[in-house]
Parts: structure tokens; C-alpha cells; sequence
């Protein structure tokens, strides 16, 4: 049985190490799951964020990395259990000149510019806070947006708190701004998805997932690429969080 996963370039989740081997926290995850529900041949696809959902609905590969669930998402594929909650953040350039803490601060400052990838959650929370569409750039990949904020062409890049937190720290002219929690409290859920016809994939991969996540070994080895016990503990303190819990969130 081959099992085949497509990712895309976002470090510390997945992407493509200076060996030409891809790696990262969710696909390191993947690995031990599948290996655990007895797939003997992992087989990876490079590919853009925008192709994740159209490829695994059309069958170009089994499964996707985990991406957040939203309702839209939810009538395309089938995701499996959330594997973690995560925070929005800011990347933007050192010392932060125009002072962008949030949406808000994005939204009520007419000469900023925001730069996210296209399709992502972050665009709906940008035009929830009030940002214009002249305010959001869209880029094809993280690494393209990272370019831009370096070269001043937008004021801040907006991800995932923990992912800009790896982006920073490979960068001394950048930081990475955590975002406060929304009003509700909740944050995110990001889980793995699959083709809506592929069942029993599906439900091999959440038995493993519910006997997995939390464990000590899962802590160590996320640990290892900066994802913390808060981002773990969303998912898995509560026996009953369940993704119908979740994707009411649209963000």
C-alpha cells in the first residue's frame, strides 16, 4: 500500500530540505502515523497551497498536510482529526516602523500593505477587521511573501504565530508578532484532508491520531521544530473537541 501526501513550502510544518528530502513537523506526523497503520511506501508531492484541495479531490494524491479547517473547506474534502490550534501572527520588519499589532492596526492605517498567500484564512480575517482589498497583496507561497516584506514592498506578512516565529529567527531583520486571541477565545483547528470517497484511509489515520496526539513521543518531536504545549493542548485536553466544534469559525 502506498499512501501518497502532497505539501507545500512552510517551514516549521512542511517543506523541502537543503537535501531535497521533504520534512517538517506535519509531515514528520504523518510519517509515524501512517508507518503506524502499516503503509510501507510514503510517496510526497510538492505543490502550491491553492492546488492542496483540488489535487486530493481529483486524486493526484491520497492526503493533504494539515491545513485549517473552515465549513467552505469542509464540503470539498474530508478532514481528519485537528492535530493542532494555532494562532495568527504578524512577520514584519524589526522594530515594527508602522506599529501593525493586528488586523486592526492593518485596517486603520491606510498606507499599509498586507501580505498573505492566496486562499488561505488570513485574508478573511484581514477583511473582518475592516482592511480594504488595496491593503492585501496576495502571493503564490510563503516564500515569495517573505521576499516582498524584505524588499518594503508590504509592511507585514501574515501566518501563523508559530510559523513566523521560525521565519524570524532564520532572519535578524525580521519579528514575529503573536496575535491576541479573538473575543471568543478559540483559536483555529488545522487538520489533514482527504478525498471524500477514501474512507478507510481516513479512518485508520483518526484511530491512530486519537491514540497518538498528546503522548509524550508527539510532544517531543513537535517540540523539536518550536511548536509548543498550548498549540498541542487545543486539540487533545479536552476529549470531547471535535471538528464540528470548530469549523463555525470562519476566519
Amino acid at each position: 500500500m502506498k499512501v501518497r501526501i502532497a505539501y507545500i513550502e512552510e517551514p516549521p510544518f512542511y517543506w523541502t530540505g537543503p537535501d531535497g528530502v521533504p520534512t517538517g513537523a506535519d509531515l514528520e506526523l504523518a510519517d509515524v502515523v501512517l508507518r503506524a497503520i502499516g503503509v510501507p511506501d510514503i510517496e510526497h508531492h510538492l505543490t502550491s497551497f491553492e492546488e492542496l484541495l483540488p489535487g486530493v479531490q481529483q486524486g493526484r494524491w491520497d492526503m493533504n498536510v494539515p491545513i485549517f479547517v473552515t465549513p467552505e473547506r469542509a464540503e470539498l474534502v474530508t478532514f481528519s482529526e485537528p492535530v493542532w490550534a494555532l494562532g495568527d501572527g504578524f512577520l514584519v520588519a524589526r522594530g515594527n516602523p508602522k506599529a501593525l499589532t493586528g488586523y486592526k492596526a492593518i485596517a486603520a492605517r491606510g498606507d499599509a500593505r498586507l501580505g498573505v498567500v492566496g486562499g488561505t484564512i488570513q485574508i478573511d480575517a484581514a477583511k473582518s477587521s475592516g482592511a480594504a482589498d488595496s491593503q492585501i497583496v496576495l502571493f503564490n507561497d510563503q516564500p515569495s511573501a517573505v521576499a516582498a516584506l524584505l524588499s518594503g514592498k508590504v509592511d507585514a506578512y501574515a501566518a501563523t504565530a508559530v510559523g513566523n516565529r521560525e521565519l524570524a529567527a532564520a532572519n535578524k531583520e525580521l519579528e514575529a508578532l503573536a496575535h491576541e486571541k479573538g473575543p471568543d477565545g478559540r483559536v483555529p483547528v488545522g487538520a489533514f484532508s482527504f478525498n471524500q470517497g477514501n474512507h478507510d484511509l481516513v479512518q485508520s489515520v483518526n484511530r491512530q491520531l486519537r491514540a497518538y496526539l498528546g503522548t509524550a513521543d508527539h510532544r517531543a518531536r513537535m517540540a523539536r521544530y518550536g511548536i509548543e504545549a498550548g498549540e498541542i493542548d487545543g486539540v487533545v485536553a479536552s476529549p470531547g473537541v471535535t471538528l464540528d466544534m470548530n469549523v463555525e469559525r470562519k476566519k
